[in-house]
């Protein structure tokens, strides 16, 4: 979170958020980064990478201003699927991806 609010707008074009982490789980530091006053802190996409796939736990991701979720172990397909919709500026298919090639 600090590398991303001490970072010039353009050296990050998205943050891959691990969910599980030992201090700050991601859905705090998500919601730290959206709430910061870096100017990007609201646009930034923020992708969940989590081994948590049920319904529940990507509602969670989206609920806590993620763009999408996916999950561990991840596909590098579904991750390139993701990331190229939201870069085209369409969020990931039904803003959510599950570790599979089908979209929800």
């Amino acid at each position: 979170m600090k590398a991303f609010e001490q970072s010039a707008p353009g050296d990050y074009d998205m943050i891959l958020m691990d969910v599980q982490m030992p201090v700050m789980n991601g859905y705090e530091a998500t919601k730290a980064i959206r709430k910061s006053s870096h100017e990007l802190a609201k646009t930034i996409p923020i992708i969940a990478m989590t081994a948590n796939a049920f319904s529940e736990d990507i509602q969670h991701s989206l609920a806590a201003s993620m763009n999408a979720h996916v999950s561990k172990p991840v596909e590098m397909k579904v991750l390139e699927k993701t990331i190229r919709s939201i870069k085209s500026g369409g969020g990931a298919p039904n803003r959510r991806a599950l570790n599979s090639d089908k979209w929800f």
